[in-house]
């Protein structure tokens, strides 16, 4: 951008990767003139640019779309594998594994020489829950290109499955030391604080939270807290509460259903049952699906377990099963409902169903520590410090 500021991609580029932290307003006002600029190089940059116009608007459905005329059109395009997550944020399952068979496609287009699509590829067998495989790929990738962040990032994913620990945080550490301005340094340290988890490493976890995630970091720091919450353990420094809510009265609050399910965990880490009831109220009355029939529930169990009301939420959760993944997010992501229902399932003395919720998990990860104190009984935080009622924390009422 700086050497060539009237290159339209370059600037659609810089838009996509730093958007979170710019207004709409800024964002399509920046997207209007890399379009502008696109459309005056060549039909490919135009394309491109577009389709980065669509993902940054959450049109995921349009990106999915114009994603499959761009690939039939250029087929193997690396700069436009960036936007292939569109396909996953539509939270349709059909959506979902035609943007996976896109992706072996142009992998197998461009050949594995190209980084780009194996890391790609690495991404997808991750989120398909085939870790090994994905962890080979991401590897190959990183071999050839050792700051390919989607790499890194399947990486940090297929390590999550399993349960690597310390060798993982080890090598994310090592990945971030490189280039301490990544644009994944945040990301890539919550996946560290969950590494962190997996192996009782408490402290380092909170230490991640509280000094690398901020402010606006709402969805990672609380899904942070929740699990340490849930696992008895002191959490990391608190969102505001008032900030949180303001989010939520926001235009941008309701957009995106996994966005308004962090602003749940948020409001759940700081045991606000009664901003979670007028939340999930307001889900119920969505006229989106995903909305009505998937949020409204996990909310509401949000706050039974909040307030001490566990067999509520057991049947809640229950009853939702595999509709979860319609909240969106990754595996990793959605897996806190799963832990949710671990706990709240623990605490109505259910504990057969409880570590039969978690079977797969404690077999498969080297490092299970976390998951063994969900399914710890009368778990309640480690804390001496603090009088009682003083720190929010799932447990029986």
């Amino acid at each position: 951008m700086a050497e060539c500021p009237r290159l339209g991609v370059a600037r659609a580029m810089l838009a996509l990767a730093t958007g979170g932290g710019r207004s709409d307003e800024a964002l399509r006002e920046e997207l209007v003139v890399a379009y502008r600029d696109a459309r005056a190089a060549d039909a490919r940059s135009a394309s491109l640019v577009y389709g980065v116009f669509l993902y940054s608007h959450r049109q995921f459905r349009l990106t999915a779309d114009h994603l499959v005329a761009h690939f039939a059109r250029w087929p193997g395009d690396e700069v436009a594998s960036l936007l292939l997550d569109a396909f996953h944020a539509c939270g349709d399952a059909g959506y979902r594994t035609h943007g996976d068979a896109l992706a072996e496609r142009q992998y197998a287009l461009a050949g594995a020489d190209s980084w780009a699509w194996t890391g790609r590829l690495a991404w997808t067998r991750a989120e398909q829950g085939r870790a090994e495989e994905a962890l080979d790929l991401a590897e190959q990738a990183l071999a050839r290109c050792p700051r390919a962040g989607l790499a890194a990032h399947a990486r940090a994913h297929a390590e999550h499955e399993l349960g690597a620990g310390p060798a993982s945080t080890a090598f994310l550490d090592r990945w971030l030391a490189e280039d301490p301005q990544a644009i994944q340094v945040k990301h890539l340290n919550w996946h560290a604080a969950l590494q962190s988890l997996a192996c009782g490493d408490f402290t380092d976890a909170r230490r991640r939270a509280d000094e690398v995630l901020g402010h606006a970091d709402v969805g990672m720091r609380s899904a942070t807290n929740w699990r340490l919450l849930l696992a008895g353990q002191q959490p990391a420094g608190r969102c505001d509460l008032d900030h949180v809510r303001g989010l939520l009265a926001g235009p941008g609050g309701m957009a995106e259903v996994f966005h308004t399910f962090n602003l749940a965990l948020a409001l759940a880490v700081e045991s606000a049952a009664d901003d979670l009831e007028a939340l999930a109220r307001r889900a119920a009355g969505d006229e989106r699906p995903d909305y009505s029939d998937v949020l409204a529930p996990v909310v509401q169990a949000l706050s039974h377990v909040t307030a001490g009301r566990p067999q509520a939420a057991v049947d809640l959760l229950t009853r939702l099963g595999a509709q979860v993944e319609r909240i969106g997010g990754v595996r990793v992501e959605r897996e806190i409902v799963q832990d949710t229902l671990a706990r709240a399932l623990i605490d109505t003395g259910e504990h057969a169903r409880a570590a039969t919720l978690l079977h797969e998990r404690v077999t498969t990860r080297r490092h299970h520590t976390y998951e063994d104190l969900l399914l710890t009984s009368a778990n309640t935080p480690h804390v001496t410090s603090s009088p009682p009622g003083d720190l929010p924390c799932p447990r029986p009422s």
